[in-house]
């Protein structure tokens, strides 16, 4: 069987690209959101479950240790975002922010290892922002999520690293998906002006980082993250 990956958040935006991408590289999908997904594909499976849910996050992977029997990637793509002033964000807000973003990859990483390390070439991406270094008004806590997931990806490869495990993030700018639709066109000319190269950042971008983190060849690269539009 061709390499299994397992992809968060693939109902729409990056997640949805990029199940179809990795299943046109023969890659065998396994996708999962709160709701349905139209892909349809005779190598993609799809789940449908609350990512902060942990009983269900545990079925998931009750299914896949049955079928297909193993993982070699896992992509944490999924989440969401709360761009309120810290005044003005409710506790409840910030808390399902948390939960989403960092909650969620932290317990579908720590429940992936037992099958990843049993691949010949294992990863870990994680989705970060370059809300991290611009320190964002208006995004504490997003950016405190996404500041977090760096920081437990770094640690995380070191943890694992002994498995043959590689565990790197990316950081896109922003991007045409639903995360900024609410987002004031006249923010995201700033946000852009800010990067070195003064562009928006597509679904292929982030693709082509993680293509490389993916590779065979790339397993002496761990606890990266990469900030597309060299936003570091």
């Amino acid at each position: 069987m061709s390499a299994v990956m397992l992809i968060t958040g693939t109902s729409r935006g990056i997640g949805r690209f990029l199940a179809n991408h990795y299943l046109e590289r023969d890659m065998f999908v396994i996708g999962c959101s709160r709701g349905p997904s139209d892909i349809a594909h005779e190598r993609y499976r799809h789940f449908e479950v609350d990512v902060t849910d942990e009983k269900a996050i545990d079925g998931l992977f009750r299914d896949i240790r049955k079928e297909p029997g193993r993982l070699d990637i896992l992509i944490n793509n999924v989440g969401i975002a709360s761009m309120n002033p810290i005044a003005l964000t409710p506790v409840s807000s910030a808390r399902k922010v948390m939960d989403t973003n960092f909650i969620a990859p932290f317990m579908f990483s720590q429940r992936a290892i037992r099958l990843l390390r049993k691949s010949k070439h294992p990863r870990i991406i994680n989705i970060s922002s370059i809300a991290v270094p611009f320190r964002l008004e208006g995004e504490a806590v997003y950016a405190a999520s996404k500041s977090a997931v760096e920081t437990f990806t770094r640690i995380l490869a070191k943890e694992v690293s002994g498995f043959g495990i590689t565990c790197n993030a990316v950081g896109p700018g922003p991007i045409r998906t639903a995360l900024i639709r609410g987002v004031g066109e006249e923010k995201i000319k700033a946000l852009v002006a800010r990067q070195s190269i003064k562009e928006m950042a597509t679904f292929e971008d982030v693709a082509n980082v993680m293509d490389f983190f993916i590779r065979p060849e790339s397993r002496m690269v761990t606890g990266q993250v990469v900030y597309l539009g060299g936003a570091g």
